[in-house]
């Protein structure tokens, strides 16, 4: 029998004027108060890149389009599989309406940031967005 592909959980870098978007994890514990890339789980059916859309329209109350993907895809369990997108915004106001905050960090504020695990695997290629 076939194992299942692991399920997708997709995140958006989303870059303006030299600095990238952070949002921080209110839950679940062991993340809460750590910065991530915003974004969420492709539902069945849906494109990673209409996820990612819906996501960040759900969690920011933005607009965006999704580019290229950033970096390698992160094993998050047996189960779950975190790609990352460059994301531009073309209407809305970034609002944390799922997280504790935003934040907005240059290239030297990324490297001082307390990042969830699996995104800190993809500081050099944020870094090289910025």
């Amino acid at each position: 029998m076939p194992v299942p592909e692991p399920a997708l959980v997709v995140a958006g870098a989303l870059v303006e004027n030299g600095r990238l978007l952070l949002a921080r994890r209110a839950s679940p514990p062991e993340l809460a108060g750590l910065w991530e890339l915003p974004g969420g789980k492709v539902d069945p059916g849906e494109t990673p890149e209409d996820a990612l859309v819906r996501e960040l329209r759900e969690e920011l109350g933005i607009e965006v389009t999704v580019g290229e993907p950033v970096g390698v895809d992160v094993a998050l369990s047996a189960t779950l599989t975190l790609r990352a997108y460059a994301v531009t915004r073309f209407a809305g106001t970034a609002t944390a309406l799922e997280h504790e905050a935003l934040r907005w960090v240059d290239a030297a504020d990324l490297r001082g940031v307390d990042l969830v695990p699996a995104d800190a695997a993809w500081l050099p290629d944020l870094a090289a967005l910025l």
